[in-house]
C-alpha cells in the first residue's frame, strides 16, 4: 500500500472509534489531556482513547465553567454533556491544570453516565517521595480499571504492555524525525494527521500502520525543502485551518514542543522491573519541556532552542492557547531565550472556538517573510 493510500485512511474521529471498538466488544477508557498512563488502561484489556476537545463554539459548558477557560476543556465537557462520550466505560482526568481540576469536578457531578476515574499527580515529582506518591496513585488507578474491566492487572501484563507502548513511541520518534527529511511530502497537516491518529487507535493497530509509514518514508530519497522550516511549540496543534496557513505560506514544521505530538514520546519506560506500576512514575518524573509538569529548571526554551539548532530551523512558532495560564506564564521566559539565542520567534493564539483566522494569517504571512 502507498503512503498516500496508508494516510487517506488514517482516521482521526475519536467518535467513528469509539463506535467501531464498543461495536467490536472492546471496552473503552477516554483520558483528557495532557499524559495519561495508558498502559495501565491496555493492560486491563480496554482501549485508551484521547478526548482532546472539539473545534466548535463552547455550548452547555457554560452552565459549568466561566468563560475564561481554555477551550480544550470546556470543548470536552461540552462532549461529555452533549452524550457524545456515552459509549465510554470511564474518563480519566488529572490535576495537571486548574482548568482540568474544574473539569474532573463538574464531570463527576454532571456527566453520571461515564465514570470519572481522577489522577492527583504530586507535582514535585522527581523526588523519591514523589515517585512514591504518583505510584499510589496508579495503584488506585488500577484496581478502578479492574473493577471496571473484570481483568486482574498483574504484573506480567502490566510489562507487556510497556513494552508496546515502548516500541510504540519510538515508531512516534522514528517518524519525526523521517518526516523532517521529507518536508514536501509530510506537510504540517499530513504530520499533525499523524500524530492526533495515536490517540483514537489502540496501540498494537496503530504501531502496524506507523511501521508501514515508516517503512515508505525510509524508502524514499530526501526532498528538498524550498520554504522556511520551523519549530513549533504548543499544547494541541491540529486546527486544519491553522496548519492550511503555514502551507499557503510554505512554512514547514521540522521539529515540535507540542504536548498532543512529540511531547507524548520524548521518554520510554524502563522496562525489566520488579514493579512496573512505579517505572510508570518513573517515567513521569523524566519528562521534560511540558507547562504543566514542574520544572524548576526552566528547560523548555533550551529543549526549543537545541530542536532548531539540531534541525536548522528559521525559526519558532509559539502557538498558545488562549486562556491557558501555564502557556501564558511560559512564553516571556522562552521568548526571551530565543531571542538571546538569535532566534526569530512569533507567537500566534489559538482556540478551538476560532471561527476567523485573519490575524493568524497575517501574523504567519509576516513571520514568513522575515525568516
Amino acid at each position: 500500500m502507498s503512503l498516500d493510500n496508508i494516510l487517506s485512511q488514517l482516521e482521526v474521529c475519536p467518535f467513528k472509534q469509539i463506535d467501531r471498538y464498543t461495536e467490536e466488544g472492546k471496552k473503552v477508557i477516554g483520558w483528557a489531556p495532557m499524559l495519561a498512563p495508558q498502559e495501565l488502561i491496555h493492560a486491563a484489556g480496554m482501549v485508551p482513547v484521547g478526548i482532546w476537545g472539539a473545534d466548535g463554539e463552547v455550548t452547555l459548558a457554560k452552565e459549568y465553567f466561566p468563560a475564561f477557560y481554555a477551550s480544550i476543556v470546556l470543548r470536552t465537557m461540552d462532549l461529555g454533556l452533549e452524550g457524545k462520550l456515552n459509549k465510554l466505560s470511564g474518563m480519566l482526568i488529572t490535576n495537571l491544570s486548574d482548568g482540568l481540576k474544574g473539569l474532573s469536578q463538574n464531570w463527576k457531578r454532571a456527566i453520571k453516565d461515564v465514570p470519572m476515574l481522577y489522577i492527583g499527580y504530586g507535582q514535585n515529582r522527581k523526588i523519591e517521595a514523589g515517585i512514591d506518591f504518583n505510584a499510589k496513585q496508579y495503584h488506585k488507578l488500577v484496581e478502578q480499571l479492574e473493577e471496571i474491566s473484570g481483568n486482574t492487572l498483574d504484573n506480567e501484563k502490566i510489562e507487556a504492555s510497556i513494552r508496546l507502548f515502548n516500541e510504540h513511541r519510538k515508531a512516534m520518534t522514528e517518524f519525526n524525525e523521517l518526516a523532517a527529511k521529507h518536508l514536501n511530502t509530510v506537510t504540517p497537516t499530513v504530520r499533525a494527521k499523524v500524530f492526533y491518529s495515536a490517540f483514537v487507535y489502540d496501540k498494537e493497530e496503530h504501531l502496524e500502520i506507523m511501521k508501514k509509514i515508516n517503512e515508505e518514508l525510509r524508502n524514499m530519497p530526501e526532498e528538498e525543502f524550498k520554504g522556511k522550516k520551523v519549530v513549533t511549540t504548543s499544547i494541541l496543534l491540529n486546527s486544519e485551518d491553522i496548519l492550511k496557513i503555514f502551507e499557503n505560506f510554505n512554512l514547514a514544521i521540522v521539529d515540535d514542543n507540542v504536548i498532543s505530538e512529540s511531547g507524548q514520546y520524548d521518554c520510554l519506560v524502563e522496562e525489566g522491573t520488579a514493579d512496573p506500576v512505579r517505572a510508570l512514575a518513573e517515567l513521569f518524573a523524566n519528562i521534560e519541556g511540558n507547562t504543566f509538569l514542574f520544572d524548576e529548571k526552566k528547560l523548555r526554551g533550551k529543549i526549543i532552542t537545541e530542536k532548531v539548532k539540531d534541525k536548522e530551523a528559521d525559526g519558532v512558532i509559539y502557538l498558545l492557547t488562549k486562556f491557558s495560564e501555564s502557556e501564558e506564564f511560559d512564553f516571556p521566559i522562552i521568548r526571551n531565550e530565543l531571542n538571546e539565542a538569535g532566534i526569530k520567534n512569533i507567537m500566534i493564539e489559538i482556540d478551538q472556538q476560532m471561527s476567523n483566522f485573519e490575524q493568524a494569517r497575517t501574523a504567519l504571512e509576516t513571520f514568513a517573510d522575515m525568516l
